[in-house]
């Protein structure tokens, strides 16, 4: 079988996405995202993304990661459906999307998606685990998926891949485990992140989920203030929007370009 697919990134998070709405791809999408994403043998991405009918909003959004588990929530996943979807004509340029999570809210202006996220949830500040006898200080937010979240000096020195893959399979974070956020400060309400992402398992250039979940973090530790422009590996700036009222946020908005990289078919 043939389909149809559009190559898109935001910020450097890239996921092959597909117009699954006459139920095309129903049956073994676990090996079809594995098979998909493998950058060396076929278009290679950080994930497989569907758009499908909904009945409770404009279009519905599932996503597998390249390891064949499906996400609940994915920032710049989202975003980029959304620009496929206006892009395709299959909805006006502002438009809701089912999730897992829930219901995402977005509006796309031209190269420009800017979401309304999930209410962030379960906020914890400034604990410890243990990890080869020592205590790392962590933050932890769900941002419609987990993060923890780690203030270091500088994200270009820290051990990403080896710290990352610890504390993303500590037994604190059990039974699925979480996404790994280093976070450094810039000068006014601007933060640097590197990401360790579950279901990638490794590093990824951006991550709109943990992009929002570092600004959410740091600006309750740091009083930083809305919007935080959110410095990711790839290169590109996110901005984070939010309201708060005591320790919980409200109105939290994710913002940025999304571009279609190529399209093509592909056999699957």
């Amino acid at each position: 079988m043939r389909i149809n697919f559009t190559k898109m990134a935001g910020a450097g998070n890239d996921f092959i996405v597909v117009d699954n709405r006459s139920g095309l791809i129903r049956k073994n999408i676990r090996r079809i995202a594995k098979k998909l994403s493998n950058r060396r043998f076929s278009i290679g991405a950080d994930g497989l993304v569907l758009l499908e009918k909904s009945k409770t909003a404009d279009i519905r959004m599932r996503l597998w990661n390249p390891d064949g588990s499906e996400a609940e929530m994915c920032g710049n996943g989202v975003r980029c459906l959304a620009k496929f979807a206006v892009d395709k004509h299959v909805t006006g340029s502002k438009l809701s999307i089912e999730t897992p999570a829930g219901t995402i809210y977005a509006e796309v202006k031209g190269l420009s998606v800017k979401a309304k996220m999930i209410a962030p949830k379960d906020l914890k500040l400034n604990f410890r685990i243990g990890i080869k006898g020592r205590k790392e200080l962590l933050n932890f937010i769900n941002t419609g998926v987990p993060h923890a979240v780690k203030l270091v000096g500088s994200v270009d020195s820290c051990d990403v891949l080896g710290l990352g893959e610890t504390i993303r399979h500590h037994d604190y974070f059990a039974p699925r485990g979480t996404n790994v956020d280093f976070v450094s400060l810039r000068k006014g309400s601007a933060i640097d992140i590197r990401t360790y992402e579950r279901g990638v398992e490794g590093e990824t250039l951006a991550c709109g989920t943990g992009s929002t979940a570092a600004a959410l973090v740091t600006a309750t530790l740091k009083n930083l203030k809305s919007p935080v422009s959110v410095h990711t590996h790839g290169g590109e700036v996110l901005k984070v929007y939010f309201s708060k009222r005591g320790m919980a946020f409200h109105e939290v908005y994710l913002e940025g370009r999304i571009q279609c990289s190529f399209e093509g078919g592909v056999k699957i």
